[in-house]
This record gives C-alpha cells, structure tokens and sequence, in this order.
C-alpha cells in the first residue's frame, strides 16, 4: 500500500530543518511514499528546499499564493521560472484566488494568478490551484487559460455540478481531497467524490490544517493521510485496494512521476 500527499505545508508543522526531515521520515514508514512540499511564498519555498530536498519521499511546487499578492517579492515570475528548473520541481503552486480574506483586491488576485497559469504553460507543468469563494471565476478563468499539463483543484470545497462542469471541458484537471472530507456534515463532498470518475481524484493532507476527523484535536501531518484515503474508499463502495492504487498513481501521472 501506498499513499502520495499532495498538498502538505512541512514547514509550518515545524520551523526546524531535523524536525521536518522527521516528519518526512515518519510517513514513509507509513507507506506515504510521496509528498509535496507547498510554500506559500518563494522566500519560504527556497528555504525549505534546502532544507528537504535530501528527502527521498519529496517532490516540491513553486508559487506564488494570492494571500502574497501585495508582496509576491521582487522578480517572482523570474524566480519561479529557475525553480521550476530545479531537481524535484515538478508543479507550479500553489496558486489560485480565495475572495474569502480578501487578500489585496480582486482584479491584483486575477492577474497574479493568470500571470501564473501562463508560466506553468510555458514550463510545461501542472498548476495546483486554490479556490476559496471563488469558484465561478476560476472556472471562468481556465476555460482559456489552462496549462497544458493540467493541473489539480486542491482541497476541493466545492459540489458535484462545479467538478461536473470542470469535467466537461477539462479532461487535464483532478481534483484533491483533504481531511475534511471526513467531517461528517461535508455531503456536498461526500457526493462529489461518489459521482467522480476514479481516475481524476487525488488525496492530500494540507498539513497542518484539515485534519481527518479520526484525529481532531491534533496538528495535521502527512501520517494521516493513510485516514482519508479509507474514507473516500468508503464513499466509492469500490474494493479498498482498487481505489487506494488509483489514488497513489493518478497524483503520479499529474505530477508526471510515473
């Protein structure tokens, strides 16, 4: 059994560089065999890949995140063009829009987030994208402007018709469930991830956020993720082995490891 995190923030679980590495450690001893590594802002992402990318369990996003957009830092399209160079960098991310803390102002949100979109094209990579309370302008948005490669609506909060509609015009976009898919009021979620085609879901664990419901109460980590992926093979009434290899190599085929 194996499991691949795909959104995992190691560097607000610990500040420390040996406690990060632990951390990475300890979930490949439980079968997480993959995680990505997100920064929120590229000072934080160069710093944590000097610190992690001797990890052999981690691959790593370079992005811009629109609670940075008053300040994604000097050169950042430029910086993100060398990272995304790197060994190990194999997404652009994250990136996206979230109206919901009104981060800078709407338009200076789009514009970051197009601009980004362009450079994952131009790199030829996958974009993971975070939606919060701006669903219908992202979709609006990557009607013309997905990447080749596709990408991933990460810690997807939306219901079945928003994957629907993605669907019938994006056969290049997954969808990622965090562990708030096993929160207990979450239907909307529950009923997207039953009518989803197998092969467009991926599982993350947005550490240190959005804990399984298993262990509320508890700072999220990557040994977690094993807790999701039970319950969303629970929602699809599919044999468990079947959905958790599907998991494990759709995230694979998105970030092009396989």
């Amino acid at each position: 059994m194996q499991y691949f995190d795909t959104h995992a923030h190691i560097g607000l679980i610990h500040e420390d560089p040996i406690e990060q590495l632990i951390i990475t450690q300890e979930a490949r001893q439980d079968n997480v065999s993959y995680i990505m590594s997100i920064c929120n802002n590229l000072y934080d992402f160069f710093d944590l890949y000097n610190n992690l990318s001797s990890a052999s369990n981690v691959v790593f996003a370079i992005g811009v995140s629109p609670s940075e957009v008053q300040n994604p830092g000097p050169d950042w399209e430029q910086k993100i063009s060398e990272g995304l160079n790197m060994d190990k960098v194999v997404a652009l991310g994250e990136t996206g829009l979230d109206y919901y803390r009104k981060f800078g102002d709407k338009s200076s949100q789009v514009e970051l987030f197009i601009s980004q979109l362009e450079l994952a094209d131009q790199n030829d990579v996958p974009v993971i994208i975070h939606n919060r309370n701006a669903g219908k302008d992202i979709q609006e948005i990557l009607s013309t402007r997905m990447p080749s490669k596709g990408g991933v609506l990460h810690c997807y909060s939306e219901d079945w018709e928003y994957a629907k509609k993605i669907l019938d015009k994006h056969d290049n976009m997954y969808f990622s469930f965090a562990g708030n898919v096993t929160y207990r009021n979450a239907r909307n979620l529950h009923d997207t991830v039953r009518y989803l085609p197998l092969d467009r879901i991926v599982i993350e664990s947005e550490s240190p956020f959005m804990v399984p419901a298993a262990f509320r109460g508890k700072r999220n980590k990557p040994i977690y993720l094993p807790s999701t992926a039970e319950f969303v093979a629970s929602l699809r009434e599919e044999p468990e082995e079947e959905v958790y290899e599907a998991l494990f190599e759709n995230a694979r085929t998105l970030f092009g490891l396989s």
